[in-house]
């Protein structure tokens, strides 16, 4: 069995760089980042889930999510594909759609890298666009820390599912 390190996050006042370790194919995991799947591993019942996910998987091409609350509330989140090279980078605008606490509607980019290594894929996730908004870069370094975790962990419960075709939708 593969040994996968735990997913690792850090900041400065205007970057975030996040890395995880995933048993899964580098088309598997964009599959899982950029899809339909979200949906399945992005969240828990303690903090917040995905719903609603809509994407347009090209350049130009638009993404929606509604995210739900422990408490039941849903904030939209959105955004647009700046960059599509799968399996290796995808380039996307993140905006929360909604008056975040430490960022408020300011958008910023995230950048999913991914590189095939022994036995699965690196993703690492570069978000920048912090400048002025030191306190949502911190934070946003420890919510992804949990997101990699969280997809560390439905990719190693979930091997048949992935390995048996999961596709680009």
């Amino acid at each position: 069995m593969l040994h996968l390190s735990l997913p690792q996050a850090m900041a400065n006042a205007d970057t975030v760089m996040a890395s995880a370790e995933l048993p899964a194919s580098p088309d598997e995991v964009i599959a899982a980042l950029v899809t339909k799947d979200v949906e399945r591993w992005w969240g828990s019942a303690d903090t917040y889930r995905m719903t609603g996910w809509s994407s347009d998987l090209r350049v130009g091409g638009r993404w929606t999510v509604l995210v739900e609350t422990s408490d039941g509330r849903h904030l939209p989140a959105s955004g647009k594909f700046l960059e599509v090279e799968t399996p290796r980078r995808i380039v996307q605008t993140r905006r929360y759609d909604w008056d975040h606490p430490t960022l408020g509607r300011q958008e910023t980019i995230v950048a999913y890298l991914l590189e095939t290594i022994a036995g699965g894929t690196r993703l690492t996730v570069c978000h920048g666009g912090f400048a002025g908004f030191p306190d949502a870069a911190a934070e946003h370094a420890e919510g992804w820390t949990r997101v990699l975790g969280w997809l560390q962990r439905y990719l190693e419960a979930n091997p048949e599912k992935m390995r048996s075709g999961a596709a680009l939708r």
